[in-house]
């Protein structure tokens, strides 16, 4: 165990946090999303039994988002006319409000197959037990100034 190390990030997750570098991207992807297949160019670190929301809160307690991008927090659209609820993303924005100075104002969304082409360039992709839809999260990773 370490100290100021939120007890969800294991060994593996906390390697690749620390070997991603400026500008990386980490796939926090719920349980619909094709995380093995998407992952085969990345590293997949499987999270079953977690929800998106606590391993997002986790992370941004350890990670910057990047400071030089207007959006570095990128959630997957709903598909027009799928009524999916999509309230999760209410609890993301209170999250990344708590975790950052510019708030909110830092995500942004891509229609659904752009969202898997972004994450086919991931550095790695968590798979988690997410069972609500449109749940999946790109973040790409700043700098520790």
């Amino acid at each position: 165990m370490l100290k100021g190390i939120p007890s969800i990030i294991g060994p593996d997750l906390l390697k690749v946090l620390c070997e991603m570098g400026h500008g990386d991207t980490i796939v926090i992807a719920d349980g619909n999303f094709p995380a093995a297949s998407i992952a085969k160019d990345a590293i997949l670190i499987r999270m079953d039994g977690h929800g998106v929301p606590e391993i997002l809160e986790a992370i941004l307690k350890l990670v910057p988002l990047d400071q030089y991008v207007e959006k570095p927090v990128t959630l997957m659209e709903r598909c027009e006319g799928d009524n999916a609820d999509i309230s999760i993303w209410d609890k993301y924005k209170r999250i990344v409000n708590d975790a950052e100075s510019r708030g909110e104002a830092l995500i942004g969304t891509l229609e659904r197959f752009a969202f898997y082409d972004e994450a086919g360039k991931a550095y790695a992709v968590i798979a988690t037990s997410e069972t609500n839809q449109y749940a999946n999260v790109i973040l790409k990773k700043g700098c520790v100034l």
